[in-house]
């Protein structure tokens, strides 16, 4: 099967053009930030591979490439919390995504039961930084049960 994607030819074809060439990294990677498509919510920031990009433009659910566990990902196929993609959208220069989202279900997004993975907020003015930055929730309660839906293994990240 043959590539969708046009080759990138030249500056004004990929930043002006009507066909997409997207630019994955040296790993074959492209990133994605994918918000919730009525509240503009930013819920998460993953990859795609070309294959995890096909299949999500086959589908309309979204598909990525986990990195930690080195294989294609369809978000909720195991929680059942499916991305249903309301639209995509492609930088000027296709080198990253942005996907609107609605989520099945709860609406939650992220594995460790928050509706967002980015749940905590970065403390801002705190001086010279000698001390460790501390964090604050945003969220102030988990969506859904993580061990219950994943089992003992809920982080499938690797630190």
């Amino acid at each position: 099967m043959s590539s969708p994607f046009v080759a990138r030819t030249s500056v004004e074809a990929v930043e002006e053009g009507m066909l997409l060439a997207p630019k994955f990294d040296a790993h074959g990677l492209i990133p994605v930030v994918t918000t919730d498509a009525d509240t503009g919510e930013v819920l998460m920031h993953a990859y795609m591979n070309e294959a995890a990009l096909l299949k999500t433009l086959e589908t309309g659910e979204a598909h990525y490439y986990s990195r930690s566990r080195q294989r294609l990902w369809h978000k909720g196929a195991t929680s059942g919390l499916v991305q249903n993609v309301q639209q995509l959208l492609i930088d000027d220069d296709q080198d990253c995504l942005w996907m609107k989202v609605k989520v099945a279900g709860s609406g939650a997004s992220c594995h460790v039961g928050y509706r967002s993975c980015f749940y905590r907020e970065i403390s801002l003015g705190e001086g010279d930084l000698a001390g460790p930055v501390t964090l604050t929730f945003t969220e102030t309660s988990k969506t859904f049960n993580p061990v219950a839906v994943y089992g003992d293994a809920s982080n499938p990240t690797q630190l």
